[in-house]
């Protein structure tokens, strides 16, 4: 058995993944994160207990194992709760992935800045996921109990800086993330941004809510109705004058 030096806290591993990155993906969801988003879909990844130790090179074996089906495109994504708050324990993870040429990505709210945190979104991961909470540092706090905006702003910069392709995810939330100056705003504040290959829009849903009445707490949206068709297409029509890409999930 390894030091846990060299161990993850890991909350669960999807096998062929298709949603976390570009082609089929094994997906590493983290146990833990520094936020408490109140749509979160994966509550139960939120407290720091509760996950399992996992040896890093447990992880490259199985990613290992997988090249075959990774193709060109896949490779790993590390996912969560959020992955920067095991930062340090992820930079040899990615540096053997690296060694054994298989693709890497990170699934990050990019509100914790280290040493170790920047030098995986401007060195090591071959590509990175930046979901924005929100435009502003009220909005951004009232969402997600914590005002993580300028970080967010800042390792974006800092990825822009390192040239190396990133991509944006951003929950169209009614009554929350969907007014139109909040998505011009994202357009002019990131839309000129070089390595920025594409946005995700990703269209609010309440598929988590049986997890927090799971964890004994009250889901706080229940009110908040899922997106019109009309609502997604309003927001992608916005945000498509700014980017070069821009997905509707």
């Amino acid at each position: 058995m390894s030091d846990s030096a060299d161990m993850l806290n890991i909350h669960s591993i999807e096998s062929f993944g298709t949603h976390d990155g570009p082609g089929i993906r094994l997906v590493v969801f983290l146990q833990g994160c520094n936020l408490k988003c109140l749509y979160c879909q994966n509550a139960d990844t939120i407290k720091n207990e509760g996950g399992r130790l996992i040896e890093t090179e447990e992880l490259v074996r199985r990613a290992v194992n997988m090249k075959t089906y990774f193709g060109k495109t896949g490779g790993v994504t590390v996912s969560g709760g959020e992955p920067l708050l095991q930062s340090k324990k992820l930079i040899p993870l990615f540096e053997k992935l690296r060694q054994e040429g298989i693709h890497t990505n990170i699934d990050t709210n990019a509100t914790v800045s280290n040493v170790y945190s920047q030098q995986l979104i401007s060195e090591l991961s071959d590509l990175v996921m930046f979901d924005m909470k929100n435009t502003t540092s009220d909005g951004f706090e009232k969402l997600t109990g914590r005002d993580g905006l300028q970080t967010a702003l800042d390792l974006i910069a800092l990825r822009e800086k390192s040239q190396k392709p990133y991509w944006l995810r951003y929950v169209l939330i009614p009554g929350y993330t969907d007014h139109p100056d909040q998505l011009n705003w994202l357009g002019k504040k990131l839309g000129t941004n070089t390595w920025l290959e594409r946005v995700e829009l990703l269209p609010y849903h309440k598929l988590g809510e049986y997890k927090w009445e799971a964890l004994g707490e009250k889901y706080q949206l229940t009110d908040v109705s899922e997106n019109t068709p009309e609502q997604i297409q309003q927001a992608h029509e916005i945000l498509k004058k700014y980017f070069k890409l821009v997905i509707a999930k």
